[in-house]
């Protein structure tokens, strides 16, 4: 029997995950945060260690054990990087091969019906990638959010929507029930204390409020339906922009949709469906509905040279949920 290895290397978590070759979920490790840019190269490695070694234990094997292994790698954004993230890898000491990409990619192998198409996550930020059925060209975007002018994650729905609550305030643009919810919020004693303590640093508004956004969107505040509306066309406006550099236009392909974002419904994905019907009418858009690093263990068994059948994908489907409750916390 051989045994795959996944890791899944987050801002604030790292999933590592075993499976066998037909696909039934072995061993499950859990760990701190695996982006270099918050904790290091050896903050990543040690991230990366202790949640491999756990998932090994917990699967009764050793690292020779592993025929192949795949890595989704947050902060892993350009090829300059791919030098000293190998070698970080590397430090392992795993014999087996391996493969690493952007972690927004194991989402689109684990929720596309065939391993390619177009990924877009809306959690706290944004990113959309996109691979063809040859896994051999990549399509993306910055994944800088407000600095690259890409969105819209919940950090760009907050800082669109302070906005507007300012063009309140000013005149500028229609009172809006976004007003009262953020002064709550933010514990402020009135709007103008409210855009007062925003602009001086004083109250934190950040992307743990964008929920408040949908709850007045669907009470019928017009400032905040489009508002979400915004957000929606703009993630399909980034969905599009990879659907035309890898010229997607005309196939029928998933979209998989990622991140806490989505969680708001209609609101959000109907104007990005819309969106994107205009460039790709034959795109179908689903949620992810496995953790990414199904994915990540899914791009080991390719690493290795076998490919990724039906009946497999299936069986990590169906097995994964007995780690899904692990995940989720």
């Amino acid at each position: 029997m051989r045994y795959f290895l996944g890791a899944d290397l987050g801002a604030t978590k790292t999933h590592a995950l075993i499976m066998d070759e037909t696909g039934v979920v072995l061993g499950f490790g859990e760990s701190g945060p695996g982006n270099h840019e918050t904790v290091g190269y050896d903050g990543m490695f040690e991230s990366m260690r202790s949640s491999m070694e756990q998932a090994l234990q917990a699967a009764g094997l050793i690292k020779a054990d592993i025929t192949g292994a795949g890595f989704g790698v947050a902060g892993y954004d350009w090829s300059s990087e791919y030098e000293v993230t190998a070698e970080t890898i590397e430090r392992l000491g795993l014999t087996a091969p391996y493969r690493f990409v952007n972690d927004a990619v194991p989402g689109l192998v684990a929720g596309s019906d065939e391993g390619w198409g177009v990924v877009v996550v809306s959690g706290t930020g944004s990113n959309c990638r996109g691979w063809d059925r040859e896994h051999q060209r990549e399509g993306r975007v910055s994944g800088h959010g407000v600095m690259m002018g890409e969105g819209a994650g919940a950090s760009e729905l907050i800082f669109r929507c302070m906005q507007l609550v300012g063009y309140a305030w000013s005149k500028r643009g229609p009172m809006t029930r976004l007003a009262d919810a953020l002064i709550e919020y933010a514990g402020a004693k009135d709007l103008e204390d409210l855009i007062r303590g925003y602009t001086m640093y004083e109250y934190q508004i950040e992307a743990d409020a964008a929920p408040l956004v949908f709850q007045v969107a669907m009470g019928g505040d017009r400032v905040a339906k489009e508002l979400i509306h915004w957000a929606g066309c703009e993630l399909g406006e980034m969905a599009n922009a990879v659907i035309r550099q890898l010229g997607f236009e005309e196939l029928s392909f998933d979209v998989v949709l990622t991140g806490s974002m989505f969680e708001g419904g209609p609101l959000l994905i109907e104007p990005m469906r819309q969106t994107i019907s205009k460039v790709a009418p034959h795109a179908r858009l689903t949620r992810l509905n496995v953790p990414p690093v199904t994915g990540a263990v899914m791009l080991g068994m390719e690493a290795a040279g076998l490919p990724i059948t039906p009946s497999v994908r299936a069986m990590l489907k169906n097995t994964v949920g007995s780690i899904r409750n692990e995940v989720a916390k």
